[in-house]
């Protein structure tokens, strides 16, 4: 029989003597558990054009904007009180870097930068919440 042991924080089972990778839990990051689920406003910052909306149910989905709920790799740069960086790799489909900076619990700023299928992309956005997600609104 093996023994299994998991080491704190390490994502490393060991089977055996034989080191089995495990999936590593993500850190909380701090200025995103002040971010208010609800309906939100993005404006793109310094156009013109009308914001989009979107439903957020967990801050966390803002650290990828854009690259949707692949599986990618996280490095944490920055895990503060009101801002949170972090460099993101997915296999196969690009990289980026993410900050976003919490002003208030219904206001904060995403500036995003990489590359999406072999296309650079930067935006910045302003972001204000703006009520509840409407009922028919799936959990993003």
């Amino acid at each position: 029989m093996g023994i299994v042991v998991r080491l704190a924080g390490a994502g490393v089972l060991m089977a055996g003597g034989l080191a089995v990778a495990a999936p590593a839990r993500a850190p909380t990051l701090s200025a995103l558990t002040k971010i208010e689920p609800g309906q939100w406003q993005l404006k793109t910052a310094g156009s013109s054009a009308a914001p989009s909306t979107l439903c957020i149910s967990d801050a966390d989905t803002l650290i990828q904007y854009g690259h949707g709920t692949l599986q990618c790799q996280r490095f944490v740069i920055a895990n503060e009180a009101n801002l949170a960086t972090v460099h993101f790799t997915c296999p196969g489909t690009g990289h980026g870097q993410t900050s976003v900076k919490v002003t208030t619990a219904r206001n904060f700023s995403l500036d995003t930068q990489g590359i999406i299928n072999g296309a650079p992309f930067e935006e910045q956005y302003e972001a204000r919440r703006v009520g509840a997600c409407p009922a028919s609104a799936a959990a993003r």
